[in-house]
């Protein structure tokens, strides 16, 4: 570890600024010493071990069959630049990013794109073009400076305003939108790309699991309102009127026929509005009969949830059991919860294609592509470009969809100190795998 970060002081001394430098790094060559010496797993697994990086890369020139071997030899090779293989085509890729809207994610997005392209050990220009808002004028400024520099692909993590803006000005840029899913927003433009998470699928998955009466717990956020939004309509009848109240529990009993066989079957929904500042339920738990033995979906942050699973103990709340989206994919679940608050929690996931080689580059850099899903898809986002540009195979094998990353949704639960999958998620099949950038005009079907 000691060995990485070393390496890695001149690499974080510059992923933080606007632009990397234009100095192409030299490209290495590793010769053994020994020409003639044979080194079998083991072997190469000691070196690794004892820090001889550079004799384990002289005797592991070509892809190992050892996963774990294989994933150090690519980002060792990565960091080191070792014989890069293509110099003929440069990557050149640009990033939009307002860092007064979206925070940290300016920073660990730009990271998650520069580790991918540090472990492809292919010649590379990534340079960060920082906006103060998503205003017209701006967006008009920085996407023509972009274009000034002859960058043709764009991954820009904006919010819904931005991305609007951009998609409607804009048809010459490849752009991917990490942070927006096409349901979102009114575009129909070939050259813009999403690859934001489907919560809708997500909850369309996990109301199959909630049982009469579904308890809603939702923060006031617009994206909370919006979660709670989506589980109702996914739950009743969406053509159904339902205001929600923050103070009391407020319900209303609808006949939902499913079959013509089959009796009448009724639905209750109950919804919580949960101030930012509010730290107890008492009054919506204690002695609180219309909820027993109801099913929970906690549309709130981690910290909220983390408060709200503690005081289900506190108060007897009887669960039948408990459903949350992506947001709660956190393991701070098990560090703030006590083993009891955590039981029969389901929490949907499309995070599900882990690639060993990202994971450990991103950890040196501070970054996670493992729990924080803006993160992977941004991840998505310049994999699919490097796939383009290259025609190399892709690391991750997620179809796009009339312009939108698909997921398939996984369903976890809260085993000990770890997720556990009990329903896995799976894609449909498709004519084609992939849409290209360059013809996109045929769209994967869906048998």
């Amino acid at each position: 570890m000691k060995f990485y970060l070393l390496l890695l002081l001149p690499l974080l001394l510059f992923s933080e600024s606007s632009q990397i430098s234009s100095i192409p790094l030299p490209t290495t060559y590793v010769q053994g010493i020994d020409i003639n010496e044979s080194c079998d797993n083991n072997c190469l697994q000691a070196y690794v071990e004892s820090g001889e990086i550079f004799t384990f890369l002289a005797l592991a020139q070509n892809k190992l069959a050892c996963m774990e071997l294989e994933d150090d030899r690519m980002i060792y090779g990565g960091l080191l630049n070792i014989g890069a293989p293509d110099t003929k085509r440069e990557l050149k890729i640009a990033m939009i990013l307002p860092y007064k809207l979206i925070g940290r994610y300016a920073y660990s997005t730009s990271n998650a794109v520069f580790a991918y392209l540090l472990t492809r050990n292919h010649p590379f220009v990534l340079k960060n073009f920082q906006v103060k808002d998503e205003s017209a004028e701006e967006m008009q400024r920085v996407l023509q400076e972009i274009k000034d520099e002859e960058f043709h692909y764009v991954i820009a993590p904006l919010t819904k305003r931005g991305a609007d803006v951009v998609s409607s000005i804009e048809d010459e840029l490849t752009i991917y939108f990490p942070t927006i899913h096409v349901s979102d927003i009114n575009s129909s433009e070939e050259n813009v790309y999403f690859g934001a998470i489907d919560y809708q699928a997500q909850i369309n998955i996990l109301t199959k699991r909630a049982t009469s009466p579904l308890v809603v717990f939702y923060d006031k956020s617009t994206k909370g309102k919006k979660l709670y939004s989506q589980t109702k309509e996914s739950y009743m009848d969406k053509n159904l009127s339902f205001q929600p109240s923050s103070r009391k529990a407020v319900y209303k009993e609808f006949d939902m026929d499913y079959k013509p066989s089959m009796e009448l079957s009724k639905k209750r929904l109950i919804a919580y509005g949960i101030d930012r500042k509010t730290t107890n339920l008492k009054w919506h738990l204690e002695n609180n009969k219309k909820i027993q033995f109801g099913s929970f979906f906690l549309n709130t942050p981690v910290i909220k949830t983390t408060m709200i699973l503690s005081q289900f103990t506190t108060y007897d709340t009887n669960t039948t059991n408990i459903l949350s989206t992506q947001i709660n994919y956190d393991p701070l679940l098990f560090s703030m919860t006590q083993e009891q608050d955590r039981k029969d929690v389901f929490i949907a996931n499309s995070i599900n294609i882990n690639n060993n080689t990202l994971i450990q580059a991103n950890s040196l850099l501070s970054n996670d592509i493992v729990y924080d899903w803006i993160n992977y898809a941004s991840t998505i986002g310049i994999d699919y470009f490097y796939h383009e540009i290259t025609h190399t195979e892709r690391a991750y094998q997620l179809p796009m969809v009339d312009n939108q990353v698909f997921y398939p949704v996984s369903v976890v639960t809260l085993a000990g100190t770890h997720f556990e999958v009990v329903e896995k998620g799976v894609l449909p099949s498709f004519d084609n795998n992939v849409t290209s950038l360059e013809n996109n005009t045929t769209t994967p079907t869906i048998f």
